[in-house]
């Protein structure tokens, strides 16, 4: 069986890679989709085949899925452009005939008031209406997406955000990695729709005492009303449609859009999920 991954050099394909050598998989059977060749040498040192595959020229899809049994569709990156660069790849997959298709898309995608999630809700219904063997992962919050939150908390001892008492269920990159490596390469997942979270939904106040324990110093969650925080993103320099955006990211977090969490991830990956603090200390 042959695999591409989509997305190969980003944070989360590479470490699909690692995984799926890591459970067994052949290098030789792995296909890392990339948009430069180049960035991807250490992956084609491994004696993984490397092709380009670039959501924004359909043209590059038909090559890199030649021979292909299974595709992992990353989804893009580059919000408000992610429904056509997707279509692109879903079509190109029926084109191809593959046998599984798994996209990594957003909790509750169909339903969600998030407000990534409607491109992710588009995604999953042109995914049905192509009719693909498909095995949807609705990946929770990287915790390495609090990178910067960490990083400005050593600086100030402050974490502010406007989520109020929010929950989130987030858990490393690693733990959704290997949920998707598992779904890949074993049998028993098409037509699944799972809901991925780490084992815990914290709370803004455990952020600030866990990012506290990394870096060895007290650190006090803010919570800022909306327009608080729309102001300080605005000091910040932020410009109008970035500070909208992250101002309804957090009112989404605000009213529980990222808290649900049932072990699901866990009973997949055959271990706990990396706890908070354990994810935190990886990318201090």
């Amino acid at each position: 069986m042959t695999t591409l991954v989509t997305g190969a050099t980003g944070h989360l394909g590479r470490l699909v890679i690692d995984s799926l050598i890591a459970r067994g998989a052949e290098p030789s059977s792995i296909v890392a989709g990339v948009r430069d060749v180049a960035k991807a040498s250490d992956l084609a040192a491994r004696g993984v085949r490397t092709a380009v595959v670039d959501y924004d020229r359909p043209e590059t899809l038909a090559a890199a899925l030649d021979g292909v049994d299974s595709v992992l569709l990353v989804s893009g990156s580059e919000v408000g452009r992610r429904v056509a660069q997707h279509r692109a790849v879903i079509d190109a997959a029926k084109n191809a005939g593959v046998t599984k298709f798994v996209y990594t898309s957003a909790p509750k995608a169909p339903t969600s008031a998030l407000v990534l999630a409607p491109e992710h809700k588009v995604t999953e219904e042109l995914i049905a209406a192509a009719g693909l063997p498909a095995v949807i992962l609705r990946n929770n919050w990287y915790t390495e997406n609090y990178a910067g939150d960490l990083a400005q908390a050593r600086e100030t001892g402050v974490l502010s955000a406007g989520v109020g008492d929010g929950r989130v269920a987030s858990a490393s990159r690693a733990d959704f990695a290997d949920a998707a490596a598992v779904v890949l390469l074993e049998d028993g997942h098409i037509g699944q729709e799972y809901e991925l979270g780490g084992d815990v939904a914290w709370t803004y106040d455990d952020l600030a005492a866990a990012i506290g324990e990394v870096i060895g110093r007290p650190v006090e969650y803010r919570a800022l009303t909306p327009e608080q925080h729309a102001a300080a993103l605005e000091a910040a320099g932020l410009d109008a449609g970035t500070v909208g955006f992250v101002t309804a990211l957090d009112a989404g977090i605000r009213d529980g859009a990222l808290a649900d969490t049932d072990g699901t991830l866990a009973r997949l990956i055959g271990r706990a999920t990396t706890p908070l603090v354990d994810g935190l200390r990886a990318i201090a």
